[in-house]
């Protein structure tokens, strides 16, 4: 396995974040390893003590933005995953209260329907590092692929390459060891939503990619495993790869009536494309460029 040791930061000692090193992304090279109100909080089944998880919730766009931190070690390096920019005030202040260190804010994949809080997230804790798949060609401080590690403390994230509603997408999974929470968690983004998936009709998406990738890359994991998707509509707020394999009622057909039911959806076009897609190719920072 090599290890991509990243440049050392420190993250300033605002009132969103305390000194801490930054923590690696380890890259598997190929061959050598297999890899509701406005706020919400909900506990997983975790056996870990270790880890803190929070589900927080924009109602205007239905968009959930996770949480999680090692509450074990000793400076509680945390990460956002999907942080929206009209909750960035509510979720630094939340990391301030729990005494935790944001490391890094995460995105699935560049989003049509909200702005991305990664940049604002920024110019309030500069050192905060913004995450993005190398793939959905945005602008980011860090491009993860298919196989990389992302460490917080002793816990990481496992990073799944899910194309298909977009170009980009990837699926970030804890651990697959015997010292990370279990179950385990998948935080899905749009590719596969709660008895739903994301559309495939724009930025580059493709039903036929979305199938094989769900199918390969998140059904494949263990029928407990907890999904946490972008978005939810009807009210849920959590699945498991079981209850998917069973109950969603576009990916349980085969990959010809699936691609067929895509291509029927029908679907208006989405409202914050033309805003959103621009600003989140930079990370979400819709400033004039410097």
């Amino acid at each position: 396995m090599l290890c991509l040791q990243l440049v050392r930061v420190s993250l300033s000692a605002s009132k969103f974040s305390t000194a801490l090193p930054l923590a690696p992304i380890s890259r598997v090279v190929p061959g050598t390893s297999r890899l509701r109100s406005s706020m919400a909080a909900y506990s997983t089944l975790s056996q870990s003590s270790k880890l803190l998880f929070r589900q927080l919730f924009e109602k205007e766009s239905s968009t959930y933005t996770y949480l999680l931190a090692d509450v074990l070690h000793p400076n509680k390096p945390a990460v956002l995953i999907d942080p929206v920019d009209k909750t960035v005030d509510r979720d630094l202040s939340l990391i301030q209260q729990l005494g935790l260190s944001l490391v890094y804010a995460m995105n699935t994949h560049v989003h049509a329907d909200h702005v991305t809080g990664t940049g604002l997230i920024k110019s309030k804790a500069p050192d905060v590092k913004s995450v993005i798949s190398r793939a959905s060609g945005a602008t980011a401080d860090l491009y993860v692929e298919h196989g990389d590690k992302v460490s917080f403390g002793d816990l990481f994230l496992e990073v799944r390459a899910t194309p298909g509603h977009t170009v980009g997408c990837v699926t970030y999974v804890t651990g697959d060891a015997s010292d990370q929470p279990q179950p385990r968690m998948a935080f899905t983004g749009d590719a596969l939503l709660i008895r739903g998936c994301g559309r495939t009709d724009f930025q580059g998406g493709s039903s036929e990619q979305l199938y094989k990738s769900v199918h390969s890359q998140i059904f494949t994991l263990p029928k407990d495993t907890l999904l946490y998707p972008a978005h939810d509509y009807k009210g849920f707020a959590v699945s498991t790869v079981g209850e998917e394999l069973q109950y969603n009622p576009r990916l349980t057909k085969d990959e010809e009536t699936f691609k067929n039911i895509m291509a029927n959806l029908n679907l208006p076009y989405p409202k914050m494309i033309d805003m959103a897609v621009p600003a989140n190719m930079v990370c979400g920072i819709q400033s004039k460029p410097t």
